[in-house]
């Protein structure tokens, strides 16, 4: 993924997205941050939780699979599953990081939730909707696993330990896009054996657009935000008001169609996302949509507090709450 640098002075930048990335107009990408990945543990040492590697769609779709063995009454049980997507703009982080490897643990840990933490491709080397595809395709693998004959490689943890009565699907910032627009998808196109999504959450989702919400100016509305995707979708139609993006656009589908019957959102009291997040909340109680839905906005705290500081009060009590949503 990484491009070295030829040492030409005449490239131009054609997307500055310091301190992650810069994209020159002859399409090479300079990336300034390395993410910190670990390894899959057959033991957490803090949690107990088990995670391994898996190959979901040959070789571009794969995921970290997480188990709270400790948890487990028998070798059989089953669990809620949880499949999860990452945040971090469609441009850096991964499950593999350390930051989600450890917020996965604490997750699954809390939640007693075989978790699948899905890795989908990256912009701008992969430009959306490819991140979109990925997602979509490791949650009907997922699903699949509940069809005796499915023509796809079956994993022993999801075969043995889901429960397909309790899927969820959650994600944070641009992992929290995803989970929106996959919700939505689902209410499109059924899932593979009829499988049926029980809950969303949202952590500080990304979402954004052309007009101030809230306390926002007009200003604020050019900044990182956007050119994070005028860079990762440059043929979006409606440009930042493209529905992928801004779910209250004349032609972005009605929220009525979330397909699950259960959503979390939440928000933290600083965070430049949270105006629209508040506004998804308040939007979709007026479509008539008949599930029930919890909003809430942690004081004081910053876009995604908990991963850099997961040891925090309110970095644990946020895992405590998504817990006791998913199980």
């Amino acid at each position: 993924m990484n491009t070295t640098m030829p040492s030409n002075t005449t490239k131009e930048v054609v997307h500055d997205l310091s301190p992650y990335l810069m994209e020159y107009t002859d399409g090479t990408i300079e990336r300034f941050v390395v993410t910190h990945n670990v390894p899959p543990s057959p033991e957490d040492p803090t949690t107990g939780v088990a995670s391994k590697d898996i190959m979901v769609s040959s070789p571009e779709v794969k995921a970290r699979l997480f188990l709270p063995i400790p948890k487990l009454t028998d070798s059989n049980q089953k669990l809620p599953v949880l499949v999860y997507y990452h945040g971090g703009g469609f441009i850096v982080e991964s499950p593999y990081s350390l930051l989600f490897h450890r917020y996965m643990n604490s997750l699954a840990a809390e939640a007693k939730a075989l978790i699948v933490s899905v890795e989908y491709r990256l912009a701008p080397e992969y430009l959306l909707p490819i991140a979109y595809e990925d997602s979509w395709t490791a949650l009907q693998w997922v699903a699949s696993h509940v069809i005796a004959n499915a023509s796809i490689e079956k994993d022993e943890w999801v075969t043995k330990h889901g429960d397909f009565g309790k899927l969820y699907i959650g994600g944070d910032s641009a992992g929290g896009n995803v989970a929106h627009n996959i919700v939505l998808r689902a209410g499109v196109e059924p899932l593979p054996g009829d499988v049926k999504i029980l809950g969303s959450f949202l952590s500080c989702p990304y979402f954004w657009g052309s007009k101030p919400v809230g306390s926002q100016s007009k200003e604020n509305l050019k900044g990182f935000a956007y050119k994070v995707w005028m860079c990762i979708y440059p043929p979006a139609s409606g440009g930042i008001d493209n529905p992928m993006i801004n779910p209250f656009t004349e032609d972005a589908p009605s929220l009525s169609g979330l397909a699950c019957s259960r959503l979390l959102v939440c928000l933290a009291e600083k965070d430049a996302f949270t105006p629209r997040g508040i506004l998804y909340v308040e939007t979709l109680k007026k479509t008539g949509w008949n599930g029930e839905v919890q909003l809430v906005v942690v004081d004081g705290e910053d876009h995604c507090f908990y991963l850099p500081n997961p040891n925090t009060e309110k970095a644990k009590d946020l895992i405590k709450l998504l817990a006791s949503f998913i199980s």
